[in-house]
């Protein structure tokens, strides 16, 4: 019962963490999106532990925007990066997400330590459609504007099959694969016309977009859609 509501309590707060992101893609008000440094026990852990989930996506608006981050967020965005590092048996979605976040801290803060190697895709290189769609869309915060990594390099090898997954996410009323999933779309170069993904993007939006996770992505496709470069 105890895990139950840590679980249920982490996954409280990485949602409150991404509706603040939400806000500020929009053009909220939201000055702080990372909860503040300085919480200690089991809030400064569930706090830390949130943005971890969420990834490179806590510092999204100010990597879109270039705006430098406020350094109370930088701080705990660090400590996350530096409080959660993959273990030896990790899976390759939380190897590159761990890599996506150094990456994301380096380019916030040139100071700090460069980022490790890049992961290999070697567990996508022969993957089916379905399989690379929901990977991709497990790892969307790499799917930025200018981003050159071996995963994006194979998402843009492949936009047919992401086109499939993400109409196949539709129908199966998928959202945050959906949501993922056109985020990369956004990006790829050869994606069918037929897809229509402007319109598909403001369908999950509609049908999910009560989930913070889903409309942050949907924001984020349509903030890259205006041109922003990292």
């Amino acid at each position: 019962m105890e895990q139950s509501g840590t679980s249920t309590r982490l996954q409280a707060a990485v949602q409150d963490i991404a509706s603040g992101v939400v806000s500020a893609l929009r053009g909220g008000d939201h000055a702080h999106v990372v909860p503040p440094a300085g919480t200690d026990g089991e809030a400064g852990d569930l706090a830390l532990a949130a943005v971890r989930v969420l990834g490179a996506d806590a510092l999204l608006p100010g990597l879109l925007s270039r705006t430098p981050p406020d350094p109370a967020e930088l701080a705990v965005f660090r400590k996350a990066v530096e409080a959660y590092p993959p273990r030896a048996d990790a899976a390759p979605t939380v190897r590159w997400s761990h890599w996506a976040m150094a990456r994301t801290l380096r380019r916030a803060d040139p100071s700090s330590a460069e980022p490790p190697d890049e992961p290999d895709t070697a567990w996508l290189d022969d993957a089916t459609w379905q399989f690379v769609t929901h990977q991709l869309a497990v790892l969307a915060p790499l799917a930025l504007p200018g981003e050159d990594c071996a995963v994006s390099r194979l998402a843009a090898g492949r936009p047919v099959d992401v086109a499939r997954g993400f109409v196949r996410a539709v129908r199966r009323r998928d959202w945050r694969q959906a949501a993922g999933a056109g985020r990369w779309l956004t990006l790829l170069p050869g994606v069918p016309d037929t897809v229509g993904l402007e319109a598909g993007l403001d369908f999950v939006e509609l049908m999910g977009g009560q989930d913070p996770l889903v409309s942050l992505q949907v924001q984020a496709a349509r903030r890259m859609r205006t041109g922003a470069r990292v």
